[in-house]
């Protein structure tokens, strides 16, 4: 219900929207306890950097990041 768009005000007292965090307002730009799948599905990964050139880079950053969420979800 998070990421749903709330633009009246029946979908406000629906739940629409209700506890969606701002990336852009999260420390490091980054909603840590926030996803875009439903709890039932889980987290999916749908991209795997390889080691090589500027995709080394991309996978540190990426296992950072999924690292991080993957701690702030258990606290």
């Amino acid at each position: 219900m998070h990421i749903r768009n709330a633009p009246t005000r029946m979908m406000k007292e629906l739940g629409y929207g209700k506890g969606y965090q701002y990336d852009h307002d999260a420390p490091d730009g980054i909603a840590m306890g926030q996803t875009g799948f439903p709890d039932a599905m889980g987290e999916r990964v749908y991209y795997e950097p390889v080691e090589r050139g500027l995709e080394i880079k991309l996978k540190e950053k990426l296992d950072a990041l999924r690292d991080a969420r993957s701690k702030s979800n258990k606290g």
